[in-house]
């Protein structure tokens, strides 16, 4: 369980950073997807560093609080990034519906491995 938790954790945490560097270097092509979303283009740079911050918080695990906010804000990221894609009709519906598994095995996980009792 332990294995599956961290590598769901990992797979979120370089989906997260990739879009967060697409967000940051590849502005023109995000702004697009924005703007066709009805989305406001000022939130791009904001919702990159939330991004970034989510994962920090998630790998660094030391404030069980701040924890559980950055799992709903993926959370809500991935669940608006589908609507979106499904709405604009594009092909990208399929990787946000997978980064909730991943992130769903790693909240879940998370939670059986850090309070089960330890056999290590």
């Amino acid at each position: 369980m332990k294995v599956i938790y961290w590598i769901s954790t990992v797979i979120i945490s370089v989906l997260m950073l990739f879009s967060a560097y697409n967000y940051f270097f590849n502005h023109a092509m995000v702004a697009k997807f924005f703007e066709a979303a009805n989305y406001p283009i000022y939130i791009i740079c904001p919702l990159a560093l939330a991004k970034l911050s989510a994962i920090f918080v998630i790998l660094l695990d030391k404030w069980k609080t701040l924890k559980e906010w950055a799992y709903a804000g993926l959370c809500f990221d991935f669940i608006l990034a589908t609507a979106a894609h499904w709405v604009n009709g594009d092909n990208g519906i399929g990787l946000p519906i997978l980064a909730l598994f991943f992130l769903f095995s790693s909240y879940f996980l998370g939670k059986k491995y850090r309070y089960a009792p330890s056999h290590d």
